[in-house]
């Protein structure tokens, strides 16, 4: 039996592809530009739940490196953090946070599990957690994007991002036994929190079937 519409596997979006996705003239005007990236943001997130294709999961796990923070930038960041794309924008930054320097957020995340319960959506990491193990997490994150719940992905990612704010927070000031100063990016322990009650948020409405 040929598959039904309503169940075809729609091809995944990449960034170079949103503007043939929105049309041409939905990337000007700023109400244009967010109508444009809650439609693609819909697309990725509702159009690939559930898939077991594998080239598609890892095309979204990959999005940002194959097409660039920067272009996601353009179509996400300014997103409410309580719409599909504001969430996008979060995991993805989430992610290449991680991938920017895995030393320092497997250092800071074992930090923060010291100093903070872990929920158990972020359970199961080996103890202590290495950058290999940092890494595989934030892309099994992202992973439940095409593959998962998304509420559960959003839990998941918030989790992460509460614990290593934890160890970030204590790491103020600290030197390696080399001398150099501790990693410090534009995440700094409180915007990684607030991102985690953001994503908190956000997947509470999703819980609700509310997020949009």
């Amino acid at each position: 039996m040929s598959e039904t519409p309503s169940h075809r596997r729609p091809v995944m979006p990449g960034a170079r592809h949103f503007e043939d996705l929105v049309g041409p003239d939905d990337m000007g005007d700023p109400s244009e530009r967010s109508e444009a990236a809650d439609r693609c943001a819909t697309l990725l997130v509702r159009g690939a739940h559930g898939t077991d294709d594998e080239e598609v999961v890892a095309r979204v796990i990959r999005l940002a490196e194959t097409e660039g923070l920067e272009a996601l930038a353009d179509l996400w960041a300014g997103s409410p953090a309580d719409s599909l794309a504001g969430c996008l924008w979060r995991l993805y930054l989430l992610r290449t946070w991680v991938y920017a320097d895995p030393a320092a957020a497997a250092r800071e995340f074992d930090a923060g599990r010291r100093r903070s319960p872990v929920h158990e959506v972020v359970a199961g990491v080996v103890d202590p957690p290495g950058p290999d193990e940092v890494r595989h997490l934030a892309d099994l994150v992202l992973r439940g994007v095409a593959r998962g719940d998304f509420a559960d992905t959003l839990w998941r990612a918030a989790a992460f991002a509460r614990v290593v704010s934890a160890g970030r927070a204590g790491a103020e000031g600290f030197e390696d036994p080399s001398g150099r100063a501790a990693y410090h990016s534009d995440l700094s322990a409180a915007k990684l929190l607030r991102m985690a009650e953001q994503l908190e948020h956000a997947a509470r409405l999703e819980d609700d079937g509310k997020l949009a």
